[in-house]
């Protein structure tokens, strides 16, 4: 590492993935001087974000092993469903500490549904005695494509409101109303993401720390993959990828999905489309959400159903575990169920070349309902600690601490 490039935020990277623990390793990985190394670990402790392996961050020599300190803020994180949503204060280390679910409907639009979640947030900081002013980010999971970047949704089919509209700027009036304007020069940091992705970050960082290539799939109302490759989301150019759900099956061009194309996969196998067919055979069925209630029931239509929806996603399965090579897949959402994984199972290890199945697990979610909070949560401190933005992030706090000393 170039002398230049190893600045207080690239000390806390080594620290925080345990390349370098102590301030001799830190010489050693960065080629920095004894006090330079001092100068830059000092910004840090002044910040709060570490501490020695003792537990102290203040006062006299830090001990030997540097810490991230997960306790020094939080996040607010939030899942979005089609008709509820979850929504959490999290520390910086993932723990939850305050956690609501409750009935809230995306269709409703998007004032109404950030209004009510900055209610929840609000209620959820005096819950886990969390002061406002500790909040570092917020992190939202969305069932629709998202341009990352921008923090926009682009014409997601089961979102009707949200195509393009300014998610970050609206999210911090609501919550400017009913938590109070954050103390400090910068606005909140708001992210957001498509929660197949954020339930694959939250899956693959938790539990499958070592896989290089990640697939999770998520089967609820809709059909979506998230992918991530060398511990980071692969999004695609404009957010667009792991969108599965909505590549047309060959036989079946007599279904008209929500997104206006024929033969969609999610209009064929989706939790949605498992409902229906579940209502036409008088079970009378209103979501995905119901059929995972029939399914923990041992419903026979649910079970014969979600197995053949497996078997149809796995033939799609089958080309992107080719095209990867991932090491884990792991099925999530309401579908995931013993004859979901067996009909997902039964089309890839058939069709899919053995090479490429060879050393390929083939899982449910371990996290369930709280992959996509805690992939929401681990996205926010990704980004507020990189390097470059944890660098800026000093920078803005020394301007203010020397600005207020004048």
């Amino acid at each position: 590492m170039a002398h230049t490039q190893a600045s207080a935020g690239h000390l806390l990277r080594l620290i925080r993935s345990g390349a370098a623990i102590t301030r001799g390793e830190l010489q050693e990985a960065t080629g920095l001087s004894r006090s330079t190394v001092g100068h830059r670990l000092d910004q840090l402790f002044a910040a709060g974000w570490l501490r020695g392996s003792s537990g102290t961050s203040t006062g006299g020599r830090p001990s030997a092993r540097l810490e991230f300190d997960t306790g020094h803020a939080v996040v607010l994180v939030a899942d979005l469903e089609t008709r509820h949503a979850r929504a959490a204060v999290v520390d910086l280390a993932g723990t939850v500490l305050a956690e609501h679910r409750d009935a809230l409907v995306i269709a409703d639009g998007p004032d109404v549904v950030l209004d009510q979640l900055a209610r929840w947030f609000a209620e959820l900081l005096d819950a886990s005695g969390q002061p406002p002013e500790r909040v570092c980010g917020v992190g939202l999971s969305v069932p629709g494509p998202v341009d990352w970047e921008r923090a926009l949704l682009v014409q997601p089919p089961i979102m009707p409101g949200w195509d393009g509209y300014p998610l970050r700027e609206r999210f911090r009036e609501y919550y400017a109303a009913h938590v109070g304007r954050p103390p400090r020069e910068e606005p909140l940091p708001v992210f957001v993401d498509n929660d197949a992705n954020l339930m694959a970050l939250g899956e693959q960082r938790a539990l499958h720390p070592d896989c290089r290539a990640f697939v999770f799939v998520k089967a609820s109302t809709g059909i979506g993959a998230g992918v991530v490759v060398d511990g980071a989301l692969y999004r695609g150019i404009d957010g667009g990828a792991g969108d599965i759900g909505h590549i047309r099956l060959h036989d079946r061009p007599d279904v008209v999905c929500m997104c206006g194309s024929t033969g969609c996969l999610a209009a064929v196998a989706s939790g949605g489309a498992i409902a229906a067919q579940l209502t036409e055979a008088g079970v009378p069925t209103a979501s995905g959400h119901d059929v995972r209630a029939h399914l923990a029931a041992g419903q026979p239509d649910a079970v014969r159903l979600s197995r053949r929806a497996g078997q149809r996603i796995g033939e799609v399965l089958v080309t992107v575990v080719t095209l990867l090579n991932p090491g884990v897949l792991v099925l999530g959402g309401d579908l995931a169920s013993t004859p979901f994984l067996t009909g997902v199972r039964e089309l890839l290890y058939q069709r899919a070349m053995p090479r490429t199945t060879a050393h390929l697990q083939v899982l449910t979610s371990e996290l369930g309902d709280r992959a996509g909070l805690l992939g929401a949560a681990t996205m926010v401190v990704d980004h507020l600690y990189a390097p470059e933005r944890a660098d800026a992030r000093l920078h803005a706090r020394t301007r203010a601490t020397t600005g207020a000393a004048r």
